[in-house]
């Protein structure tokens, strides 16, 4: 029985890729201890980088977000995200650690060299040990949520994604932030919540906050507020971790029904241009570089076939050679073209080209034979 219970354990702590270490931080001039959370995935694909979410208040903070994304990247909506959460209430460091000013509303004392630890020491870490993308998120509740803002205040923000959990805010933090997001030049991704049975004291301010906040129109600045209704200062944080993390990679998400219908099968032409703009947006605003998925090639094509645009299944084939060079999927999309443009010559010869290459998605060799022997019986004989 012992030997199963500790079978179990060590299943679990190799299937969640979770584990803690002590940092010894010379900035801080102490040891800190932060869990780091991998991608199912990450000792299987070593090439692929992450995301990675930096958590404060990591303790209890790490398993909400780490299941949302492990659930959203299960069905492909939510990339895999490394997570690395500084634990900070074994005994109340996120005081200290978020300490500020009361005069000038920045960081002061310890805060300070918090604040640099953060950004000098921990992410360069972070960042030459694992494979991470250039695309980061900071996230935090209350005292924490507040600090994290702070990083909004430089110049150029090292965060990408800002995730405010009912923040006790800063002296003046209503007008900087709103007047930092005003001008900023680089695209941020800022989320902030309350609830209608929040702390009284902080309701105030963060409202404040939002009716600034909404009075930017700054393109690059993606916004979002929720305030949720029953929900208390602890229980709001499990309504509005899916919702930050589904606003911030919302371009990561597959062609949904919903997307084909009301802005794709409408176009009159340029579907494949939809779908090259969409990929796009993907690696600038999040730095991914993700395969165009198949489902969403069946997508396009579905788009082009409902409008009659045949001609736009060759630059269909040209990206499925870029994205997936040794299956059949480029071949086939050629055969179909030439299939639906009164070719079956040309189309059974792709065909029978894509019965010699790999498989992919519902496409199999017997399928691309049997639409050659459709194509075949259709070329008039000499």
């Amino acid at each position: 029985m012992k030997q199963l219970v500790l079978f179990l354990l060590f299943s679990v702590a190799v299937f969640s890729q979770k584990t803690t270490e002590t940092f010894e931080s010379t900035t801080l001039g102490e040891k800190r201890e932060i869990t780091i959370g991998l991608p199912p995935s990450y000792e299987k694909n070593t090439t692929k980088k992450y995301p990675i979410l930096i958590l404060l208040d990591g303790e209890y903070l790490f398993d909400p977000f780490y299941g949302a994304l492990n659930y959203g990247a299960y069905w492909d909506d939510l990339p895999e995200t490394i997570i690395v959460a500084i634990n900070q209430n074994k005994n109340d460091e996120r005081i200290e650690d978020s300490h500020f000013d009361e005069s000038d509303g920045v960081p002061s004392e310890k805060g300070v060299k918090f604040f640099e630890f953060i950004g000098g020491e921990l992410l360069p870490y972070i960042e030459k040990k694992y494979r991470v993308a250039p695309f980061r998120i900071i996230a935090g509740h209350d005292t924490t949520a507040g600090f994290l803002n702070f990083y909004l205040y430089k110049d150029y923000s090292i965060f990408n994604g800002y995730i405010s959990l009912s923040p006790e805010l800063a002296p003046d933090m209503e007008t900087r932030i709103p007047d930092r997001l005003k001008t900023i030049k680089q695209p941020i991704f800022y989320y902030l919540s309350s609830a209608d049975g929040d702390v009284k004291a902080l309701q105030e301010p963060i409202k404040k906050l939002d009716e600034n906040i909404q009075t930017i129109a700054n393109p690059v600045v993606n916004y979002k507020y929720d305030l949720f209704k029953g929900a208390s200062h602890y229980s709001l944080v499990l309504y509005a971790i899916p919702n930050a993390l589904y606003q911030i990679f919302d371009a990561y998400k597959p062609i949904s029904s919903a997307e084909f219908t009301d802005k794709i099968a409408v176009l009159p032409s340029g579907y494949v241009d939809y779908l090259v703009n969409k990929y796009d947006i993907l690696t600038k605003n999040l730095s991914l570089k993700v395969p165009v998925r198949i489902n969403d090639f069946k997508a396009i094509e579905a788009a082009i076939l409902k409008n009659k645009a045949y001609n736009e299944l060759d630059q269909l084939a040209q990206i499925a050679d870029k994205n997936y060079p040794k299956s059949m999927l480029a071949e086939y999309e050629l055969g179909l073209m030439y299939e639906k443009t009164g070719d079956p010559k040309k189309a059974a010869k792709k065909y029978q080209n894509a019965s010699q290459l790999e498989e992919i998605g519902d496409l199999t060799k017997d399928m691309m034979m049997d639409k050659f022997d459709d194509m075949k019986s259709l070329i008039p004989k000499k």
